[in-house]
């Protein structure tokens, strides 16, 4: 080959076949795997048309995290005449492909176009790289066959682990603080896991958790007054909330607690973030603590009248709709003698139609 690109790469073996890791500057990515804007029937496509909504959010990811931003590897095809030239290491090398050669994105599509929209922001990042998996190309139904491997078997990271390990959303950092400055959220909330078995030890999730805080905060500033009014919200909740206290003082089990009460259940706890945005709003009217205080005039007992049809069917089971986070929060709030908004107002009318 006269003429063809020159990747130094390590060459390396899966299922008996080789292949090779190069890093690839970014300002290669435009002319290495050009944009193919017409339409092919996903049958005859190697992979997923691109969803062009995820393009700016990754963009995005990439300039706002301009000295701290990480992706991983593309993996891509040869469809081509290419060679490898090892050097006096053996499986370390040049990998020679020629100029004709087809590359295809076999995983990282979106990672990939949303470089090329962050480049044309930043010309700078042209001169990084990223790091590309080549291999050889074996046809279409091989190509399909490598994107449903790398796919299928990926595990999506959970919200609540997202958020625990997120430094960078500040009401990530805030609720990680608030859970473990209460001691009964610390012990009870699982930091891991979105949905809770049956028989978990945990009561709550760290992304419920994070939900409610984000009906809290609104569109306010996550700052030291967000923060603090957080922890004192949560704090007071803790101390009133009788059968989280009856849990503490062992007077009844986890299992009864989530049998025969709604006191941790997802919809309660979002509509509880619903009441501390009303009260975060109008803390200078509000004794937090006060009004708090008057939780313990409710009956979160599943067969309490005032929460069927509202969070509870008739069958027994919870309803978990935005409606009834709405109309739980309601309860609440006239038990803590707050004000219902005219929305507010309007979905109580419903109700009782």
């Amino acid at each position: 080959m006269n003429y063809c690109y020159r990747f130094p790469v390590v060459k390396g073996v899966q299922a008996k076949k080789e292949y090779y890791i190069g890093m690839v500057p970014l300002k290669m990515i435009a002319s290495l795997f050009p944009r193919d804007d017409e339409y092919i029937m996903p049958e005859h496509r190697a992979q997923r048309k691109l969803n062009e909504s995820r393009i700016p959010e990754i963009a995005n990811y990439i300039l706002e995290n301009r000295d701290s931003y990480v992706f991983s590897a593309l993996a891509a095809s040869i469809d081509g005449e290419f060679r490898f030239v090892p050097s006096e290491q053996e499986d370390v090398g040049i990998l020679e492909v020629a100029l004709d050669a087809r590359f295809l994105i076999n995983d990282g599509q979106h990672r990939k176009a949303a470089i090329l929209e962050a480049i044309s922001e930043d010309p700078s990042l042209m001169e990084e790289t990223i790091s590309v998996v080549f291999f050889e190309d074996s046809g279409l139904e091989r190509s399909q066959q490598m994107f449903t491997d790398l796919n299928k078997h990926a595990v999506k990271t959970s919200n609540s682990i997202s958020e625990l390990y997120d430094s960078r959303d500040d009401l990530a950092v805030v609720t990680r603080k608030i859970v473990k400055e209460i001691p009964f959220l610390d012990e009870y909330v699982d930091k891991e896991k979105d949905i809770l078995g049956k028989y978990s030890s945990s009561l709550f999730t760290l992304n419920n958790m994070y939900n409610a805080n984000r009906r809290i905060l609104k569109r306010r500033p996550c700052n030291e007054v967000f923060e603090e009014f957080c922890l004192k919200y949560w704090q007071s909740v803790s101390s009133h909330m009788i059968p989280w206290g009856d849990l503490k003082n062992r007077d009844i089990s986890k299992m009864e607690l989530r049998e025969k009460y709604i006191a941790t259940q997802a919809v309660i706890i979002q509509a509880l973030g619903r009441v501390g945005g009303y009260l975060i709003e109008h803390q200078d009217e509000y004794d937090v603590d006060k009004a708090v205080s008057k939780l313990e005039t409710i009956d979160w007992k599943r067969t309490a009248p005032e929460w069927v049809q509202r969070v509870i069917k008739p069958n027994g089971r919870m309803i978990t709709s935005e409606k009834a986070i709405l109309l739980a929060a309601n309860n609440i709030k006239k038990r803590l003698e707050l004000p219902l908004t005219d929305d507010e107002m309007i979905a109580e009318q419903e109700l009782t139609i």
